[in-house]
């Protein structure tokens, strides 16, 4: 997998893949991301925060990718990578089944491609206004995008306390949480997702589009 820093580019094999779930720093806003999804028949947490290890092989960087029938989305989040003795920061979708999420979480983040932005940034240039980063996402709904997602990842825990969970590990990575779904999780095709950090003025951007495969039974 190839990733681009400014100009400079480095390829890193991923072999450990953790999706982070339920990291919401404000508990009464984890526990409205526990109501949205038991609207749509997801059973709570057992704790929380929660870490999923899934295949590394789920994670790429195509503009496509093939799901099992159309009740799938993704969600943005902070994506950090542990590559060279160094942490970077950027930017990813767990894109999850929502029929097979109401049977079983762990078993949803496995069916799924995660797809990541080509972009990193280092970590330590961002880790003290790392608070501050701006994360939304859009869906397209009968045409148009519509905003998902909207916030800061103030909203979530900080990216300092969760990278401990990848820091002692080269070539892993972690998808960092999410922010809640603006009018509720929902499938959707196509994607599009950028982290924005307002010191540097940069921005990571990201987008793909879900192609159903035929849901036969």
């Amino acid at each position: 997998m190839k990733f681009s820093i400014g100009s400079t580019q480095f390829d890193a094999v991923i072999g450990r893949l953790v999706v982070a779930g339920w990291t919401g720093r404000d508990q009464a806003a984890v526990q409205h991301h526990i109501d949205e999804l038991a609207e749509i028949g997801v059973a709570p947490p057992s704790t929380t925060p929660l870490f999923y290890q899934v295949s590394n092989g789920l994670l790429t960087q195509a503009d496509t990718v093939q799901v099992l029938g159309a009740a799938t989305s993704g969600e943005a989040e902070p994506f950090l990578v542990n590559h060279g003795g160094k942490l970077w920061l950027g930017l990813a979708s767990d894109h999850t089944d929502r029929k097979l999420e109401t049977i079983s979480v762990a078993a949803s983040k496995q069916v799924c491609a995660k797809v990541c932005a080509k972009t990193l940034w280092d970590f330590n240039q961002v880790r003290d206004h790392a608070d501050r980063l701006k994360l939304r996402s859009w869906i397209k709904e009968d045409g148009d995008w519509v905003l998902y997602q909207d916030g800061s990842l103030e909203q979530i825990l900080p990216l300092a306390t969760l990278c401990a969970h990848i820091e002692k590990t080269d070539n892993s990575a972690m998808l960092c949480g999410t922010l809640p779904a603006i009018g509720g999780v929902r499938p959707a095709a196509e994607f599009r997702a950028e982290l924005y950090d307002p010191v540097s003025d940069q921005r990571i951007e990201l987008r793909y589009e879900a192609i159903c495969l035929e849901d036969i039974s």
